[in-house]
């Protein structure tokens, strides 16, 4: 796994080892900076199920004024410091280490200093309920997201037995579908009723 492009351009990332969390391939983050780059430049990126921080740190790596990581797990929290470390970031970013429901929750009662301007998420693949929890959660947390924020998420291709994520979450409308390989990657913004 390596930096795409931008400032770290082809600094090598670290995994943390085992199963438990599956990286965003080098390719499929190149296609996601490849749409969003018109509006990556000084935003404020929120990045859930962070993992290894591949994502975070590559739109720091393309200008993003800031990032802030949510992850729970240990080992992926431990591989996420290790390789801000390792690239000299020490600035520009925040670690809330905790599950990204808590998160999102806590930010409707006690919001955060700035709105983000660009949201990633890419659960468990396996964990359905966890995309429509954090994608109705979204859409409701008017405070959380800047006007015109895009939300995106990865997650499997259409077919097979996995199950499609939704046109629409709460205020959330998917306004794109991206397929590449087995990943797929669905655009979301904020539309009202």
């Amino acid at each position: 796994m390596r930096i795409v492009s931008g400032s770290l351009r082809s600094r090598a990332l670290k995994a943390p080892s085992g199963l438990a969390t599956r990286p965003t391939s080098d390719r499929l983050r190149e296609t996601l900076f490849n749409v969003i780059a018109p509006r990556i430049l000084g935003a404020a990126f929120l990045d859930l199920y962070a993992g290894s921080g591949a994502v975070g740190i590559e739109a720091l790596s393309r200008g993003a004024a800031g990032v802030t990581f949510v992850e729970r797990a240990p080992a992926a929290l431990k591989a996420l410091r290790a390789n801000l470390g390792a690239l000299g970031i020490d600035a520009g970013f925040r670690i809330d280490a905790g599950s990204v429901a808590a998160f999102l929750k806590r930010s409707k009662t006690a919001p955060l200093p700035t709105a983000f301007d660009l949201v990633f998420l890419d659960p468990p693949w396996n964990a359905a309920d966890e995309y429509a929890l954090c994608l109705d959660l979204l859409g409701g947390a008017v405070d959380l997201l800047a006007p015109d924020a895009l939300v995106v998420a990865e997650h499997p291709r259409k077919g097979g037995r996995k199950q499609p994520l939704e046109d629409r979450y709460s205020t959330l409308r998917r306004t794109r579908l991206l397929e590449q390989g087995d990943a797929a990657l669905s655009f979301y913004q904020a539309v009202a009723f």
